[in-house]
């Protein structure tokens, strides 16, 4: 098939690309000059494991291209993936949704689909058929940062809203090599798939917000709370995963989605108490760390913090809604020196997260990455002139932390 992409973002990049993998003609199309000069030389506007050598593969077998031309005269499919971003008062920027439905309506066939890649409110597909000649689908995307190439090749599901049995058969056909593995393809009605990925990221947030809240407790009662979690996560109507406490989630999607899920419901008269309640509890968690490290020292004016990890989550260079961002500013404020350390976030740092410690009167862990697991606690003990390690993602050994005579405090676990 045939398919324009129209968005070089995190989704749209990665899309695309898939669907070239699997032996689709793609064009990925973008209105940033730069970004499609940088990916037509080779450079990645974003960091994603494995991303980075399929377009190299795909663009020297000449089944991906990119331009900033996003005419869809011959094109079978075409994919919105701008960005929607939430504006201060909640609601969704369809702006850019709106300007490609406009666009594309100018030269898309009658006998195309335009397929709805970004997250957008119920009811927008319907919106964007009065500018298109052609037939429109509801395909939200439900990727993690980090993992994109395996959830686009290797999804939960699929998940495709259709208003008519033509439209059905074209997606069947678009997902076919990945429905042939075995991964369901739900088909439903618009309206319906455009809130399966709204009510997906509420109840993540929810699930996350929940077992923070019972970590503040066990801060509180002295219970712990990996304990905790695997006792109710071995429940099979529970379930282990996003049951780790934390500092809070982060990133383009939770949060976002989160507040134009609100307003959505504000809108046709309805109180989403859980969703807000689940928004209102991670806001309060980001804080956590300074409470920690005020509990501590007192005053933070003049202590030196080291901070590891900044991007939201590992394996992926997003700060976006990071919950670092927000803590570096809190502790700037209130006086104190914050150095950072991250593998790949594009941000200033040092070399070496040893480097960093020197002379540290605290080192606080924001994100797991994999090379922070085996910390050298002798060794920054060593370096430091403090020692408090705030584990803000609960993956070191209290035990062996305390070994090493640094003082441990984690997210529910003493």
């Amino acid at each position: 098939m045939k398919i324009l992409v129209i968005g070089c973002g995190y989704v749209g990049l990665t899309t695309g690309t898939c669907f070239a993998e699997m032996g689709n003609e793609v064009v990925c199309s973008d209105n940033d000059t730069e970004k499609i000069d940088n990916l037509k030389s080779g450079t990645m506007p974003l960091y994603e494991p494995g991303l980075e050598e399929l377009v190299k593969r795909n663009v020297n077998d000449k089944r991906l291209s990119f331009s900033t031309n996003s005419n869809a005269h011959d094109k079978d499919i075409i994919i919105c993936a701008v960005g929607t971003p939430t504006k201060e008062d909640g609601q969704t920027d369809l702006t850019d949704v709106y300007k490609v439905a406009k666009e594309v309506g100018k030269t898309a066939r009658k006998d195309a689909v335009f397929v709805m890649k970004s997250t957008v409110p119920v009811g927008t597909n319907m919106k964007c058929k009065q500018y298109l000649p052609c037939h429109v689908a509801s395909n939200p995307e439900f990727l993690r940062q980090g993992a994109a190439v395996k959830d686009t090749m290797t999804p939960d599901r699929i998940v495709v809203g259709v208003e008519s049995d033509y439209t059905k058969k074209r997606m069947e056909q678009l997902f076919s090599p990945i429905v042939r593995t075995g991964k369901p393809l739900l088909c439903m009605d618009i309206a319906s798939a455009e809130l399966t990925k709204y009510a997906a990221n509420a109840f993540l947030s929810t699930k996350i917000s929940f077992i923070n809240e019972i970590a503040d407790l066990c801060d509180g009662n002295g219970a712990n709370i990996r304990n905790v979690a695997r006792g109710i996560g071995l429940d099979d109507r529970i379930g282990p995963r996003f049951l780790q406490a934390g500092i809070g989630y982060g990133g383009s999607c939770l949060g976002k989605d989160n507040k134009s899920l609100i307003n959505q419901a504000e809108k046709v008269g309805r109180h989403l108490g859980i969703v807000k309640a689940a928004e209102a509890r991670n806001e309060k968690q980001k804080d956590s760390v300074i409470e920690k490290l005020y509990n501590h020292f007192g005053e933070l004016d003049g202590k030196i913090i080291v901070l590891l990890g900044l991007s939201f989550k590992p394996k992926t260079d997003d700060l976006r809604d990071a919950p670092s961002q927000e803590i570096i500013k809190k502790l700037e404020q209130k006086g104190a020196t914050v150095r950072t350390y991250d593998p790949v976030a594009k941000t200033k740092k040092t070399t070496d997260m040893y480097e960093a410690m020197n002379g540290a009167d605290a080192i606080v862990l924001l994100t797991e990455w994999d090379e922070f697991r085996n910390l050298d606690f002798e060794k920054a003990k060593a370096c430091m002139k403090g020692d408090l390690l705030i584990d803000g993602r609960n993956i070191f050994s209290p035990e062996l932390v305390k070994k090493a005579g640094l003082t441990y405090s984690g997210i529910g676990v003493s």
